[in-house]
This record gives structure tokens, sequence and C-alpha cells, in this order.
């Protein structure tokens, strides 16, 4: 029971800190730039005459709506759980399951902020402001933003969970075919982050509006969070893997839950003066769309 009990914390905290303390401080931040955000500059804006401050509060309100409702589902869903595993025969595979669900639920504020997103870039890179600015050439690779230390544990952490997931099979402590799909999954991750870097250091620019050294900021610090992440992910399906070779599969969704609330825990973002330096959008035009 005591694992049972450590998960139901951890999934309070997963509910906490995804659907309240998360979406608390970026509302925060978006009232911060839509302060700060220059009246000068509106001119190089699609909407010009969209108001930063009062765009930034409807935001808010809507923001904190989607959150809040999922805040209310994910306790609904606690109290479900709370019954359910005060039975000795809990279904592992239903608690694991309904986890990850429930996470995917918690992204979709995020995503919907994404498509957003790209619908109001594709209207600024359509706008006259892009012709504004004029492309620098110059070099960039992965060594100028992410030390070579870091990317070498990235790899080296990668090789180290593939031969733990081979020498786990090889002295029968694991399914094989699993194996291989943790294998192949984690693959999958490192694959999708390299394509998301690549694309950084050397696709267009979509903010027409950054400048040089604004867009040089932003690409520092995604390829770091982007070479963290893969180093995370191996880290944890090794310590996954650990459990279930020690027979201790009933620790599994609180590990599980663990790792969401450290992706989903808010981080500080990269901040200069100027307009756009992290990429996002400006405070104005956020919620085009809503």
């Amino acid at each position: 029971m005591v694992e049972s009990y450590a998960f139901l914390g951890m999934f309070t905290v997963q509910i906490l800190t995804g659907s309240v303390l998360g979406p608390a401080l970026f509302i925060r931040r978006v009232r911060a730039d839509a302060a700060s955000f220059p009246v000068e500059r509106h001119a190089e804006l699609p909407f010009p005459d969209v108001d930063p401050k009062l765009s930034a509060e409807r935001f808010a309100t809507r923001h904190r709506a989607r959150n809040t409702g999922i805040a209310v589902l994910g306790l609904l869903l606690l109290g479900w759980l709370f019954t359910d595993m005060r039975r000795p025969g809990w279904d592992l595979g239903t608690v694991l399951g309904l986890t990850i669900v429930y996470f995917l639920v918690q992204t979709f504020p995020t995503i919907l902020m994404g498509w957003k997103g790209a619908r109001y870039m594709k209207a600024l890179r359509s706008s006259s402001a892009e012709r504004r600015r004029k492309a620098i050439l110059q070099r960039r690779g992965l060594f100028d933003f992410v030390s070579p230390l870091i990317v070498f544990l990235a790899m080296l952490s990668y090789l180290l969970f593939a031969a733990l997931v081979l020498y786990s099979i090889r002295k029968g402590l694991f399914p094989p075919f699993a194996g291989l799909i943790q294998i192949g999954a984690v693959t999958l991750v490192y694959a999708f982050q390299g394509f998301l870097l690549f694309g950084s250091l050397y696709g267009r620019k979509r903010n027409p509006l950054q400048t040089h050294a604004e867009r040089v900021q932003a690409i520092g610090w995604l390829a770091k969070k982007l070479v963290h992440a893969c180093i995370a992910v191996s880290l944890f399906e090794s310590l996954y893997l650990m459990l279930v070779v020690l027979h201790l599969d009933r620790w599994c969704p609180f590990a599980i839950s663990a790792f969401l609330v450290f992706v989903a825990f808010p981080r500080r973002l990269p901040r200069v003066d100027s307009f756009g330096a992290d990429g996002r959008l400006p405070p104005a035009v956020r919620d085009l769309s809503a």
C-alpha cells in the first residue's frame, strides 16, 4: 500500500503543477509582457489595433478556465484512483494508462497555443513586416550553444540504457519484445528531438520580427532544453526498467507521475528587453482565434 499512497500523492502534485502552478506562472509572464510591450512597435504587427493589456486579460481568463476544468477532471480521477488502488488487486496497466492520458489532456492548452501561434506567424510572414529584416549569413552549429560534454552525456546515457535493456533480455530478466519496444521508443524520442534541433539551427526564421541576437538566444535556449530532455528520457527509462527487473512494478506509476511532474514543472524562460527574445507571440496577439 505504500507505493499506492506514494503514487496518489505524486499524482496530486502532477495535477497542481500542470494545471494550477504552471498556468498561473505563465499568465503572470503574459501580463508582464503586455505591460512592457512598446506601443511604438504595434505598427509592425499585422493587427496593430489590438490592445495588448486587454488581449492579455482575455487570454488569462480563457487559459485559466481551460486549466481549471482540467484540474477538476484530475481531482475526479484522483478520487477514483484512491478508491480503486485501495484494493489489493488494482490493475497496473489501467493506472499507468490513465496517468499518461491525463498528462496528455493537461498538454491540450499548450497545444492549442502552439496552433494559434502557427496561425499568427503565418499572418506575420505574409505581412510587409517580414521585408524589414535581412538575413545574416553566419554559420552556427550545435556546439555553439550546447557544451560538447552535455552532448556526450546525452549519447552515453542512450548507449547505457540500450546496453541495460539488452543485458536484461539476455539474462531473461525482461521480455525481449518489450525491451525492443523500449529501445525503439527512446530512439524515436532522440530522433524527434534531433529533428527539432536541426530545424532550429538551420531552418528559416519563423518570427520575422526577431533580431539576429534575439534569434540566437532563442536557439540556444531551445537547444539546451532538447539535449537535456534526451538525457532525462534515457535516465527515466533506465529507472523504469530497473523497477521491473527488481519486481517493483507497483512503483512504476509513482515513477511515471514523478517524471511527468518534472516535464511539466514551469521553468524560467529567456528574457531580454526587446521584442520576441524567446520566440513567443507578442502579448497583443497571443489569443487571436480564441
